[in-house]
């Protein structure tokens, strides 16, 4: 009996183990990019369309109601949770966790310190796996997200303001870490 009870637990102890191989991160990292690109794709495509359409003033509304189903259908595509977060928010739907908030710093601080940042994909208590990525702003999202008065007008700062009267999304430049991608792969 001591001896069942013995495996059982080494069994267990097992089970949980809760790192990853070399192989397997490289396979949650390029199914993480592969899932980041399809939604960011989708995603500026869809804002791309209604800025063309009528410029920040149509865009904004759109992404205020559409950004987050948008992302949830391709969660059930690709049958993964897929969030992007930020340390300065414009909707407060998409707070980060504790953990998203830590991967967040450490981008900033690698960047601050010049090194390389690339995703990270780990296992969690739970051993659900998790892929995060840094978003870095594109020159196109300055319109939105970038310095009132030199890339957003007035005009826009107010449209922001009254969709989003919490806003910190504002005031990037090109290249400037915007937020994370994070996902999370289902069992």
């Amino acid at each position: 009996m001591k001896n069942l009870l013995f495996v059982l637990v080494f069994l267990g102890m097992l089970s949980c183990d809760n790192t990853l191989t070399e192989k397997e991160k490289q396979e949650y990292t390029n199914k993480g990019n592969e899932i980041s690109q399809a939604t960011f794709k989708a995603l500026s495509e869809k804002l791309t369309e209604q800025m063309k359409l009528g410029g920040p003033a149509q865009a904004i509304p759109f992404c205020n109601v559409a950004a987050i189903p948008i992302t949830q259908q391709l969660s059930e595509e690709f049958d993964v949770t897929i969030k992007r977060t930020s340390d300065k928010l414009r909707n407060q739907e998409n707070k980060p966790s504790a953990r998203e908030l830590e991967i967040i710093n450490t981008y900033h601080n690698l960047i601050s310190e010049e090194r390389e940042i690339t995703p990270i994909v780990e296992v969690d208590n739970n051993n659900n796996k998790h892929y995060y990525a840094p978003i870095m702003l594109k020159v196109n999202c300055l319109a939105c997200h970038g310095k009132v008065e030199k890339f957003v007008s007035l005009k826009t700062d107010s449209i922001i303001k009254s969709l989003y009267p919490n806003d910190q999304a504002i005031g990037y430049s090109e290249e400037d870490l915007r937020g994370i991608w994070s996902i999370e792969f289902k069992k």
